[in-house]
């Protein structure tokens, strides 16, 4: 499995970012997974539905499955901020790249998704400047760059390039789960 992140601060693009790539890399004959950093009650469930009540009565997990698709709810006893790590391991073992949104401070290489800031605010800053896990920056705006890099630019709105720039670079996108906790 090949990893790469998409960090950057809200509305830069992250997410429209990774939605162009997931069916570029699909094209291509690459199986794709997210792993997706969301805010504390966030639920994919219903209310009254059979899982909901399963949850509602106390289980830990529930797994609900159809011939089309699977999901897992686990419940936390108390509150646990899992690591991307612990998230990958969740990851079929048959994904080609997993795609990781959020998890902007994580240890996986990525790509920083950067806009200059909206007319008037305060620049917005750059994490590659201090990042060592950033590898390349997709913006649409590179002269605007708070500072040179040496770095790739990507062009924020072409998503075939920049598939074509990860699929050129895979392995330094391998990932051993071995090395991390």
């Amino acid at each position: 499995m090949k990893v790469v992140g998409f960090a950057g601060y809200s509305g830069a693009g992250k997410t429209t970012l990774v939605e162009r790539l997931i069916p570029v890399l699909k094209q291509r004959g690459l199986r794709v997974s997210v792993v997706k950093h969301a805010h504390h009650r966030f639920d994919i469930d219903h209310v009254g539905k059979d899982t909901w009540r399963h949850r509602q009565a106390g289980a830990f997990e529930v797994v609900v499955a159809s011939d089309q698709r699977l999901a897992l709810m686990r419940e936390f006893e108390v509150p646990v901020e899992l690591t991307v790590h612990q998230l990958l391991a969740e990851l079929h073992p048959a994904v080609d790249w997993a795609l990781v949104e959020g998890f902007r401070h994580s240890d996986v290489l990525k790509i920083e998704v950067w806009r200059p800031s909206d007319d008037g605010e305060a620049p917005r800053p750059a994490l590659y400047i201090d990042d060592p896990f950033v590898t390349a920056i997709a913006t649409d705006a590179p002269d605007g760059l708070p500072e040179a890099t040496a770095r790739p630019v990507l062009d924020l709105n072409d998503a075939e390039a920049i598939a074509t720039w990860l699929i050129d670079s895979g392995e330094r996108f391998d990932y051993n789960s071995g090395h991390h906790g």
